[in-house]
């Protein structure tokens, strides 16, 4: 596996381990549609959380939080529709991204609820 192959698998676990302890029921992981993917979909109480999960080794260029452009936005809300009717959800819905940085063994995290809202 790629090296930053690897540091994204890392980073989705550490952002797992994350929401769980933040008591966020976890739906799925790695929800495909067609070409588009949601890291994961948890429940926060009655909100239905689709989550960007961004990690780096540096924060030196780009926060990971920065790194999620207009098109991937454009991408997670078509994925977050298709989810919506795939499984016939009726609650908020919420885009969040938890950032994660990784070096020298230590790790930062950082979530970002709301972090940006479609225009229906």
């Amino acid at each position: 596996m790629a090296k930053h192959n690897q540091i994204g698998k890392e980073g989705e676990q550490i952002a797992l381990d994350y929401i769980k302890k933040k008591n966020y029921k976890v739906l799925h992981t790695n929800w495909r549609y067609y070409n588009k993917e949601i890291d994961i979909v948890a429940i926060d109480n009655k909100t239905l959380a689709i989550i960007e999960v961004k990690t780096r080794t540096s924060s030196d260029f780009n926060l990971p939080e920065q790194t999620v452009s207009l098109q991937k936005q454009k991408f997670l809300i078509e994925a977050a529709n298709a989810y919506v009717e795939t499984f016939n959800v009726d609650l908020e819905i919420r885009f969040d991204i938890i950032s994660i940085t990784i070096n020298n063994k230590k790790q930062k995290i950082d979530h970002l609820e709301d972090a940006f809202f479609p225009l229906w």
